[in-house]
């Protein structure tokens, strides 16, 4: 597993779910053996969230992740995505019962930690795994993305450092937390849970409308709106032959449909600094309906990546610019 941004890449990975089945299965037996010979070391599901300062980090993140990967919430209390994204993760953190143990640090409670992990803004995510730090991504994700994430972390854990996570006792501490199969559904689990089975198949039209159908009921649903812009730039790009955007992009620099299907290009590639430079300096240097239409496409661009992204705010000023 490379560091990487999930908030763009982890759509783009659709077979990162597979890829992982095989380890999780292994995993699974070790867990069962475990139980069927005691269960000892069970923790309670209440233990898979814990909150994390400066004094404890070696013992509750480094020293752990010897035995279990351990996913780090970098949030504050003023910071508004965090309140979308930590209930999503808390409640992954019981649903992979064990897989992996979700730590969070308030970065106004521990300036040094955020320093140290080299921080830009929040929220922002990282796993430690054997003492390792990999960078998992920054700003808002949809469920579907984050879950793809966590089985790439899973499956390296597993197969690389032979890590299998903790054995879970629901009875451990009763009441303390819901079990897996316990946790209320929110209105629109149902319909979220359809576009993240579309995307693990590759059918990205349906992806599409499992969101649509969403923000039909919530325009503003944040996690729909991630998922449709990104489900609907992999679909743009599928039939692509990049060699050939690239080089009529490369050979008509005023042909603003070549830019933009190079930015979306630039864009499922990772390439998130390119793809907005490209159609930032297309707005520059063009007028009327061309120019709108790099406009808009930027602006769809931005939703992919996320609000939050340093490199959307940069290309938001830079647009402004470009416009005024």
């Amino acid at each position: 597993m490379q560091p990487r941004n999930m908030s763009m890449s982890g759509v783009v990975d659709l077979a990162a779910v597979k890829a992982a089945q095989e380890a999780k299965a292994k995993a699974e037996q070790a867990r069962a053996e475990a139980a069927r010979t005691g269960g000892t070391g069970a923790v309670s599901p209440a233990d898979l969230v814990i909150d994390v300062d400066e004094a404890g980090f070696e013992r509750d993140v480094l020293q752990r992740s010897t035995e279990v990967p351990v996913v780090i919430d970098f949030w504050a209390e003023w910071c508004e995505p965090c309140k979308q994204l930590s209930p999503v993760l808390e409640r992954l953190a019981v649903e992979y019962n064990g897989r992996f143990l979700l730590a969070k640090i308030d970065v106004d409670a521990n300036q040094m930690l955020m320093q140290q992990f080299g921080i830009q803004g929040i929220p922002a995510v990282f796993a430690v795994v054997a003492g390792q730090a990999l960078p998992l991504f920054q700003g808002a994700a949809g469920e579907a993305q984050i879950r793809q994430t966590l089985d790439q972390l899973v499956q390296v854990a597993e197969q690389r450092f032979g890590l299998t996570g903790l054995a879970v006792d629901p009875e451990a501490e009763p009441g303390a937390a819901p079990a897996a199969d316990e946790v209320p559904a929110g209105p629109y689990d149902s319909l979220l849970e359809a576009a993240a089975r579309a995307l693990d198949g590759n059918d990205l039209d349906g992806a599409v409308q499992a969101y649509k159908n969403v923000l039909a009921e919530d325009p503003a649903h944040p996690e729909a709106t991630l998922g449709l812009a990104q489900a609907e730039l992999l679909r743009r790009v599928r039939d692509m032959d990049p060699q050939q955007v690239r080089k009529d992009a490369a050979e008509k620099p005023g042909d603003v449909p070549a830019q933009i299907a190079a930015a979306d290009l630039d864009l499922a590639g990772g390439h998130v600094e390119d793809a907005f430079g490209r159609l930032v300096d297309t707005v520059a240097r063009t007028a009327g309906d061309d120019r709108e239409a790099a406009r808009v496409r930027l602006l769809e661009l931005f939703d992919v990546v996320g609000a939050d992204h340093p490199a959307v705010v940069t290309a938001r000023r830079a647009l402004a610019r470009a416009l005024f």
